[in-house]
C-alpha cells in the first residue's frame, strides 16, 4: 500500500508562507498587526512580484499595486523608526533592507 501523494496549492502555500511570517515576526501568538509583521508580509509580496515584472515590464497596472505597498512599507518603516529605533534596526537586518 502507497501512501497518497498531497499535492499543496498555491492558496495553501501562499497561506503557510503568511503563518511562518506571523510565526517569526510577531510579538506574540497570533499577532498580525504589529508593524514588524506587517512590514515582514509587504516584503515578502514585493519580493515575490519581481519575477513577473522580468518578463512583464510594461504591465503598469501591477506596477502602481508594486509602488503603493514599497509607499506602505515605507510608511510603516518611518513609524517603527520614530515609535522603537531598536526595533527599527532589527526588522531591518532581518529582512535584509536598506536603511
Amino acid at each position: 500500500m502507497t501512501t497518497p501523494t498531497v499535492a499543496v496549492t498555491a492558496a495553501e502555500q501562499h497561506k503557510q508562507e503568511r503563518l511562518e511570517i506571523v510565526k517569526k515576526f510577531g510579538r506574540v501568538p497570533g499577532d498580525t498587526g504589529s508593524p514588524e509583521v506587517q512590514i515582514a508580509l509587504l516584503t515578502s509580496r514585493i519580493n515575490g512580484l519581481a519575477p513577473h515584472f522580468e518578463s512583464h515590464q510594461k504591465d503598469y497596472h501591477s506596477k502602481r499595486g508594486l509602488l503603493m505597498m514599497i509607499a506602505k512599507r515605507k510608511s510603516l518603516l518611518k513609524y517603527l523608526a520614530a515609535k522603537d529605533e531598536n526595533r527599527y534596526r532589527e526588522i531591518l537586518k532581518a529582512l535584509g533592507l536598506r536603511k
